[in-house]
């Protein structure tokens, strides 16, 4: 006599659904704090900008995939806002966030900012929030992505950035910022925060092109370059 099969009147297993956590009261509180402070700190920053590839007018006239170091996430969306929004009409960004508790609170205050929240991370609903960046894409949107986040190693980029300009379409623009007075705390990342009427000169390197379709040595090729030019804009 042969053996059933084991598949054989075994149900399959379900994919495990990952819900983004919200925030809690506290979560909403702090991220209006956050808010504030930011406002509040932006208005006495002096910034400088570098763009010898120049390629900001490029970014201008349509949209792109901003890449920035976990460490510098203070000031991207004021930097968004500065460099972009009052220079063009129209434009809106999504950017990943964890889909963590913590995630919960940034995201509140990435829509106090007015930016879309996606909620994932490589660990977490990684695949729909892909999907969900893409689909923000083909609206018009801007994205926004910490390449060597949410858990490091610190400046290693990560394969999701050169995934997301691939199944979009949009260049990548690498951005840094160097803070001449500032705090830096001892997370992974070495999270930098700007003191008071510090000066930052914003720097932003060349645009880099992905094609839809990619090898999976061609992706590692395209992941080194997004890290180069990366580690080359930055200065601690």
């Amino acid at each position: 006599m042969t053996e059933p099969s084991p598949e054989v009147g075994v149900p399959k297993a379900r994919p495990r659904v990952v819900i983004p956590e919200k925030a809690t009261l506290g979560g909403r509180l702090a991220a209006r704090l956050i808010f504030l402070a930011v406002r509040s700190m932006d208005a006495t920053l002096r910034y400088e900008l570098e763009d010898p590839a120049h390629s900001l007018p490029e970014v201008l006239a349509r949209p792109a995939i901003f890449a920035i170091w976990h460490n510098r996430l203070a000031l991207s969306l004021m930097l968004y806002r500065r460099y972009v929004l009052r220079r063009t009409e129209g434009r809106r960004m999504a950017a990943i966030v964890s889909a963590s508790r913590d995630g919960g609170m940034l995201a509140r205050a990435l829509e106090l900012f007015r930016v879309q929240p996606v909620r994932g991370s490589s660990s977490r609903r990684g695949a729909r929030a892909m999907l969900e960046m893409t689909a923000w894409a083909e609206r018009g949107y801007d994205l926004a992505v910490t390449p060597d986040g949410p858990r490091g190693p610190r400046y290693v980029v990560q394969g999701g950035v050169v995934a997301a300009a691939q199944l979009t379409g949009l260049p990548i623009l690498p951005v840094s910022v160097h803070i001449l007075w500032k705090r830096q705390f001892r997370s992974w990342d070495g999270f930098q925060l700007p003191l008071p009427f510090s000066r930052c000169r914003v720097r932003m390197g060349s645009l880099v092109r992905v094609p839809r379709d990619l090898s999976e040595a061609e992706h590692e090729t395209f992941r080194q370059l997004v890290e180069t030019r990366l580690r080359a804009l930055t200065q601690d």
